[in-house]
C-alpha cells in the first residue's frame, strides 16, 4: 500500500499539522493499537490521555494538544477526517465484476440498466427494473415491478417483494427482507383474520439496511425510509412507518406500525418504539428504551417507559438505594405506631 505523508493527508482533509508534516503514514488504527506507520483520532476527551502513550506516528485532534511528543493533525471533525483518510488509504470494499450469470433467472420482461454484475442464482421477477453499475449477490429475489436505482449493492440472500421502489446508491445487507406483509390481523371472536397490505416499500436514496433487516409493506399508505437514513443489524420496521431522513437506527430496534420519525434522529440498540405515535426531529433514544408516547423535537429519553434523559438519570441513580430507603420507612412507620399507642 502507497503511503501519503502527513502533510498531504492534512491538506486533503483541510486540516494543518502540529509536528512533522514528512512523516509517513500507511495504515490506520485506534489510539491502544496503532503501530508506527499508523494514524489514529481523539474524537472523546476523555481518552486524551492515551495521547501520551500511543504508538500511533500521528493523531487526528480538534485542538493543538502541546502536552504530547505525538504529530498531530488538526481538524474541525476529527472523526469526519478520520473517515477521509480511512477512504483514501483503503479505499471501499471491491465487488468483482461478473456481469450477468447465466445461472441467474432473469425474466424477458425485466429491465437491467448497464454495467451490472448479477451473480449466481438471483431472481429478478416480471417487470422488474435495475438500474445502472449494480452489483446484485448469489441468492438474491427481487419481486415483479419492484424498481432498483443506480450504484445500489444488495447483498446475499436479499428478498425484495413486489413492487418496492428502492432509490438509488442503496445498501441492503445480507438476509434482508423488503416489503413483507405487516403484522396486520381482525380479532374476530377469537380468530386472527389476515389483513391484505396493499401498499409498498420505498426506501429513498443513500439508505443502507443492515443484515438481517425486517421492513414491512404498509397496509394501506407506504412504509418510507428517508434520504440517507441508516439501519444497523436486525432492525424490524412496521408497516406505514416513516423514518424520515439522515436517521441512525442501531441494532436491534423494532418500531411498530404507523409511526412517523422526523429528520436525523438517533435510536439506541434495542430500543423499541410503539405504534400510531409521531417522534419529532433530532431526536435521541437511548439503548433499550421504550417509547410509548410522542416526543417533541430535540428530546433526549432513556428508559422504560422512556422519560426524559436528565430525570431518568436522577430517577434510576435512585434504584441502588431503594432497599435501604425501604427499611427506613419501614422503622418510620413503627416508630409511627408507637407514638399513637401512647
Amino acid at each position: 500500500m502507497q503511503g501519503k505523508t502527513l502533510g498531504e493527508l492534512a491538506k486533503y482533509v483541510s486540516g494543518r499539522v502540529f509536528g512533522d508534516p514528512n512523516v509517513e503514514i500507511r495504515s490506520v488504527g485506534t489510539l491502544t493499537k496503532a503501530e508506527k506507520g499508523d494514524i489514529s483520532f481523539l474524537a472523546n476527551e476523555k481518552y486524551e490521555k492515551l495521547l501520551l502513550t500511543t504508538k500511533a506516528s500521528a493523531v487526528i485532534v480538534g485542538a493543538e494538544t502541546p502536552n504530547t511528543t505525538t504529530n498531530l493533525l488538526v481538524a474541525e471533525d476529527p472523526y469526519y477526517a478520520f473517515m477521509q483518510i480511512v477512504v483514501l488509504l483503503h479505499g471501499y470494499r471491491k465487488h468483482k465484476k461478473v456481469g450477468i450469470s447465466p445461472r441467474a433467472m432473469i425474466s424477458n420482461s425485466a429491465k437491467i440498466g448497464v454495467d451490472c454484475h448479477i451473480h449466481d442464482f438471483v431472481t429478478i421477477s416480471d417487470e422488474a427494473k435495475i438500474g445502472n453499475n449494480c452489483i446484485i449477490y448469489p441468492g438474491v429475489f427481487i419481486g415483479e415491478k419492484t424498481q432498483i436505482g443506480n450504484d445500489c449493492i444488495i447483498y446475499p440472500n436479499v428478498t425484495v417483494y413486489e413492487e418496492c421502489k428502492i432509490g438509488n446508491r442503496v445498501i441492503l445487507g445480507a438476509n434482508a427482507v423488503i416489503g413483507e406483509d405487516g403484522f396486520g390481523f381482525a380479532t374476530h371472536k377469537g380468530i386472527h383474520y389476515k389483513i391484505p397490505h396493499i401498499g409498498s416499500v420505498i426506501i429513498e436514496d443513500d439508505v443502507e439496511i443492515g443484515a438481517g433487516c425486517g421492513i414491512e409493506r404498509g397496509t394501506l399508505g407506504d412504509t418510507i425510509i428517508g434520504q440517507g437514513s441508516k439501519l444497523g443489524d436486525l432492525v424490524a420496521i412496521g408497516h406505514g412507518t416513516r423514518v424520515g431522513s439522515y436517521c441512525l437506527l442501531v441494532a436491534q430496534v423494532g418500531i411498530a406500525g404507523s409511526t412517523t420519525l422526523g429528520h436525523h434522529c438517533i435510536v439506541g440498540g434495542q430500543a423499541g418504539i410503539a405504534g400510531h405515535l409521531t417522534i419529532g426531529n433530532n431526536v435521541t433514544i437511548a439503548a433499550q428504551a421504550g417509547v410509548i408516547n410522542n416526543l417533541t423535537d430535540g428530546q433526549t429519553v432513556v428508559g422504560a417507559p422512556a422519560i426524559e434523559a436528565n430525570l431518568g438519570k436522577r430517577a434510576y441513580s435512585l434504584l441502588q438505594t431503594l432497599p435501604e430507603m425501604r427499611q427506613q420507612m419501614h422503622d418510620i412507620l413503627k416508630r409511627l405506631e408507637k407514638l399513637e399507642k401512647r
